[in-house]
């Protein structure tokens, strides 16, 4: 008896201490839960740091937790960024890092997530490399990590010609295109012949013979700049598009997250406009007549399927007069499979009422007719058929394609073409198309006049920061008619033009310009890789984003994807807006670096903030590099 009652009280006093001590680690879970460190179950910690926000009263997912949908649902009492008094009832102290695992994460084009989510999609169609962005209970909230040994991106124009390893550590294109000059790995970097599947032995060369088969003078492309936006579509690393750079052409680098991986990230990286895309079932996000030439080479398109729909969305893109270069062995090779699809394939484009302009050994140059004229004088009934008066070429978004011609505007038809002026002069030239917004010149010319001036004012406040070559890839969140990028001309930058899906269609004035640029909603994740911008230009993005009832935790989460460690991101927006996106700097690592009245001359309730992205590395990348 004597020998039991210990033995009890030991027993009681066991299960005290194992009760205090999950007590504890219960409160040591709740109040330490969005301290996270990286590891095997990191995605779905990060998912439910989100969830505790936003019971907490932030409006991270943008959502209700308990909604039946991915629909971006508020509750009444959530305080918002931007509301009349700026209060934000909860602002984490810092936004948890994704696993390692994440670092190349494209939240819409992740095969995972549609593994997940159990999509039936059509292989056969592209679908799988189209966009199917994350409902909002699946939404990462966390920070992409940088891969290990991560170094700030060699500068333009040494990048054109190489890059470093550790930045995009993936060698699989060089030993498989190893060949055809893709890319070649030397040491710590990767090199860039120039080369690709149909010119092994450089871009410039191949492109000098596109120029001449055309007869254009001097065997220069641009055609004295009657000849400045093209569309490479399968455009590998894009050494196509790096090429055309020196004869004043940019090109739209376009191509899928397919089995050649981290292509367009390669272009990136390299400082080459190009955008992660695919020819599936739905329109590209760019507007009518917005190209002189779209480019295949060896891209593995098949260009008959459906009627021949893919064939005809590039005759939707381009341009009065504009042509179609095609390299590949159906052009010249001689077996049985070849010829026939080379029969079907300049039998369709007859119908389409392109010409072959030009065919020298393994390309053809077809050309688009200048006027309507063609189109009506096809019999009857022929396939394809002319699209519906009532269709918006122009309407882009989530728009799915159709099998039929998109005929001229009548002032196209009248005019014979675009009537644009040559490259440079068509920057600063008011387009014919502005007459379809209801827009003047004159209105036109204010606008850029007037971002001439705040564009000044911006270099002025990033000059302590930056040297000539520091910036090169930058993205005008909301660009309008695009007088930001038509005032950096003669700096050695591009900009990726995005015109919000919900605005006035306004790409088609860009493009008009001899800019590039998408539409995209910024209520979701752009299509590019992390780290492939040097600066974002966030003009009145987030009050926008604000009234559709979006969330502006998930675009802070969403431009620290996109930006390159060290980047900026130019802020502009009304005082009460930046006063709150200065709360979350902290969370996101960023710090402001300069915080500027706007200029005398503009909208007195907007102001400026400068922001950079600190450089910095999780404990396991660290420990990993060392």
């Amino acid at each position: 008896m004597m020998r039991g009652r210990p033995d009890g009280a030991q027993r009681k006093s066991l299960v005290t201490s194992l009760c205090v001590m999950a007590v504890f680690l219960c409160f040591l879970f709740v109040y330490y839960g969005s301290s996270f460190r990286s590891g095997r179950d990191h995605a779905t910690t990060a998912l439910e740091y989100g969830r505790s926000l936003r019971k907490l009263g932030s409006s991270y997912f943008g959502g209700d937790e308990d909604a039946d949908s991915g629909d971006r649902v508020r509750t009444e009492d959530e305080s918002r960024p931007g509301t009349d008094d700026g209060g934000i009832d909860f602002v984490p102290k810092s936004f948890p890092v994704c696993d390692d695992r994440h670092s190349e994460l494209i939240p819409c084009l992740d095969r995972n997530l549609i593994y997940q989510l159990r999509l039936k999609l059509d292989l056969n169609l592209m679908e799988h490399y189209e966009r199917h962005c994350p409902p909002a209970e699946r939404r990462y909230n966390c920070l992409i990590p940088p891969p290990h040994g991560y170094q700030i991106p060699i500068r333009w124009p040494r990048s054109r010609d190489e890059v470093w390893k550790a930045n995009i550590p993936h060698t699989h294109l060089a030993h498989e295109k190893s060949d055809q000059n893709w890319m070649v790995v030397k040491g710590e970097k990767i090199v860039f012949p120039g080369g690709g599947t149909h010119f092994h032995y450089g871009a410039d060369k191949y492109i000098s013979s596109l120029a001449n088969m055309l007869n254009f003078s001097d065997n220069i492309l641009n055609n004295n700049g009657n000849l400045r936006t093209v569309l490479d579509v399968g455009c590998g690393v894009a050494s196509f598009g790096a090429y055309l750079l020196s004869s004043d052409i940019i090109a739209m680098s376009l191509a899928p997250n397919d089995v050649h991986q981290n292509q367009i990230q390669f272009a990136l990286e390299r400082g080459i406009p190009a955008y992660l895309g695919v020819l599936g079932t739905k329109r590209l996000p760019y507007p009518s007549r917005s190209f002189e030439l779209a480019h295949c080479s060896r891209c593995r398109i098949d260009w008959l399927q459906r009627d021949g729909i893919l064939l005809l969305e590039l005759d939707r893109l381009l341009r009065p007069g504009g042509y179609f270069a095609y390299s590949s062995p159906e052009a010249y090779a001689q077996d049985e499979e070849d010829l026939r699809i080379w029969k079907e394939m300049s039998a369709l484009v007859e119908r389409m009422c392109w010409k072959i302009a030009a065919k020298r050994d393994q390309t053809v140059i077809w050309q688009k007719p200048l006027t309507n004229d063609c189109y009506m004088k096809r019999a009857p009934g022929t396939l394809p058929l002319l699209c519906k008066s009532d269709d918006d070429p122009d309407a882009v978004w989530g728009v799915r394609m159709e099998a039929c011609i998109t005929p001229y505007s009548e002032h196209d038809h009248n005019a014979m073409g675009s009537a644009l002026a040559p490259w440079p002069a068509r920057l600063a030239s008011p387009p014919p198309r502005l007459a379809d917004l209801g827009m003047t010149p004159t209105t036109f010319e204010k606008d850029t006049e007037l971002w001439q001036h705040r564009v000044e004012h911006y270099w002025k406040l990033l000059k302590p920061k930056i040297q000539e070559d520091t910036l090169r890839n930058l993205m005008d969140m909301k660009a309008h008619l695009g007088s930001f990028a038509a005032s950096l001309r003669g700096k050695p930058v591009w900009v990726m033009n995005v015109v919000p899906e919900d605005a006035p269609s306004t790409l088609r004035i860009i493009y008009d310009r001899g800019l590039i640029g998408t539409t995209h909603d910024w209520c979701e994740a752009f299509s590019t890789y992390p780290r492939t911008y040097d600066l974002l230009h966030a003009w009145t993005v987030f009050s926008d984003i604000e009234k559709k009832g979006c969330s502006v935790e998930d675009l802070l989460v969403e431009m620290d994807r996109i930006l390159r460690p060290s980047g900026f991101i130019i802020v502009r927006d009304k005082r009460s807006i930046v006063d709150a996106i200065k709360k979350y700097l902290a969370a996101v690592r960023w710090e402001a670096v300069a915080d500027s009245q706007t200029e005398a001359e503009s909208d007195e309730d907007e102001v400026i903030l400068l922001i950079q992205k600190k450089v910095w590395q999780t404990e396991e990348t660290f420990r990993d590099s060392v």
